[in-house]
């Protein structure tokens, strides 16, 4: 892999998360939950969560920031453990994070436990429903390791089924569970990278002296000999003209990693 291309990704998908210590006041009772609605492409209004519910039984849902930085806690119960996020991408997009968990705190609030994009992969913290907008995603991503395959869902239903190549032994492929963090194009589709990559909140686990941390990505490749097999320093290389089932996938779309 040519090491300016690779460098130029690395620093596109690594970005810069400030976390900041700062204080804060006493809780205040809000109002409702916010409302989960469905992304712009999709352009249809999301049924309301149960009564009683946080989160719509049965959806996917992530929580797009209404401002550049929130202040999120790192447990829900210890209002010391308050930190500031922020949530642009390098493209300056607020990106959506994948909500795990939903709880009221003593006062009634809505919280929501969201995945961070930041090492280490599974970090989480928890967002004030005030400060986000909820919104359902309809898509998910599969990759199995073992079988060297890419499972795209759509509504449920198994949407492409596609050979990819993998991680090497020595720069394997994390696994767990990530989301679709940003989306870089390329003006040259036979580059290393494809017409575009899918970076994602989490990182490889050994590359830690990577350019922009070794964050992974799923991305385009013109070689059809990748297909298969386990080729790549960590990331999903999915041939070319394949690439293009997953060019509407939104930001914020769960990408699950097994072996």
């Amino acid at each position: 892999m040519p090491s300016m291309a690779r460098w130029t990704l690395a620093v596109v998908l690594g970005g810069v998360v400030m976390l900041a210590a700062c204080t804060q006041a006493a809780v205040e009772t809000a109002p409702g939950s916010p409302t989960p609605t469905r992304s712009a492409s999709i352009g249809v209004s999301s049924p309301k969560p149960d009564e009683g519910r946080l989160l719509p039984r049965g959806e996917t849902v992530a929580a797009h920031p209404r401002k550049r930085y929130v202040e999120m806690r790192k447990r829900l119960d210890d209002p010391g453990s308050v930190f500031v996020l922020d949530t642009r991408n390098p493209f300056m997009r607020r990106a959506p994070l994948l909500v795990t968990d939903a709880r009221r705190d003593a006062g009634g609030e809505a919280w929501y436990r969201v995945l961070l994009p930041v090492k280490p992969n599974g970090s989480t913290a928890w967002a004030r429903g005030t400060d986000v907008r909820l919104v359902l995603r309809d898509e998910k991503i599969v990759v199995d390791l073992s079988e060297r395959t890419l499972d795209h869902y759509v509504d449920g239903d198994l949407a492409d089924h596609l050979s990819v190549g993998v991680g090497t032994p020595s720069a394997p492929t994390a696994t767990g569970t990530f989301y679709v963090w940003i989306r870089v194009r390329y003006s040259t589709p036979t580059g290393p990278y494809g017409p575009f990559a899918l970076g994602l909140s989490g990182f490889s686990e050994v590359l830690s002296e990577w350019p922009g941390g070794g964050r992974m990505a799923i991305h385009g490749t013109s070689d059809p000999s990748d297909r298969g097999h386990a080729v790549s320093h960590g990331c999903v290389r999915v041939y070319n003209p394949e690439l293009k089932a997953l060019r509407h996938v939104p930001l914020g779309t769960p990408v699950i990693i097994k072996r």
